[in-house]
């Protein structure tokens, strides 16, 4: 059978795609701010001596890093409330399953560079007597940043391209939106392949700027 491709009525509800998009920006800019801060916080606790700090960060990255982000946001979003008679809105829960799972990455990507922080720097803090705090404001988390942005980047594009993932529990983003339109219309080849589309279009670019900052640390390194 040959099949007549028909973007018409995909062109004609470019606007839901659009709405939906804005869903899916919001849901990544939130939880790439809870993944980067929360995922800074756990690599600390990740270095820290004592075992009753460690082990939980350690549990916690473990857990979220070995299990599929489809079966978090589930939970998140029929456990919770079961388990914690806990209702929450719907966007706040899938924002703190995509965050949560962003900073066990990256919880990952600061320890590899925090401790790639070279020693002399932690000896001249110790030498000037600074405290904990100054030691990580001022020392550790820009060499951290700076170190872990490439990493850091990637982890954030891919959060986009797993928000997809919440248009299983209802949350209208970009994938809800078209598939919602794939069905109205009977027209699933011409509306997915403009979701996709729209993914590569936003992803493909960042991805380019990650290599470029990758190479051009390499060049300074070199």
């Amino acid at each position: 059978m040959s099949y007549d491709l028909q973007f018409f009525y995909v062109w004609q509800n470019l606007d839901k795609l659009g709405q939906g998009l804005v869903v899916s920006l919001e849901l990544t800019g939130l939880a790439n701010l809870i993944g980067l801060t929360l995922g800074f916080a756990v690599a600390l606790l990740l270095g820290a001596k004592s075992a009753l700090l460690r082990a939980p960060a350690a549990a916690m990255v473990e857990v979220f890093r070995c299990t599929p982000v489809l079966v978090q946001v589930v939970w998140f979003f029929y456990c919770v409330p079961i388990l914690f008679n806990l209702f929450i809105d719907p966007m706040v829960m899938a924002v703190l399953a995509l965050g949560v799972n962003l900073a066990a990455f990256n919880a990952e990507g600061y320890r590899a560079a925090i401790q790639s922080v070279p020693r002399e720097q932690y000896d001249a803090c110790a030498a000037l007597g600074l405290s904990g705090w100054t030691r990580i404001r001022h020392v550790i988390l820009p060499h951290a940043l700076r170190a872990a942005l490439p990493v850091l980047m990637t982890n954030g594009i891919t959060i986009f391209q797993q928000s997809a993932l919440v248009a299983l529990v209802a949350i209208p983003d970009l994938m809800y939106e078209g598939k919602m339109l794939a069905t109205e219309t009977y027209r699933p080849i011409e509306t997915y392949t403009v979701v996709a589309a729209i993914y590569f279009a936003i992803s493909a670019p960042v991805s380019l700027i990650v290599q470029r900052i990758e190479a051009r640390f390499d060049r300074v390194q070199a």
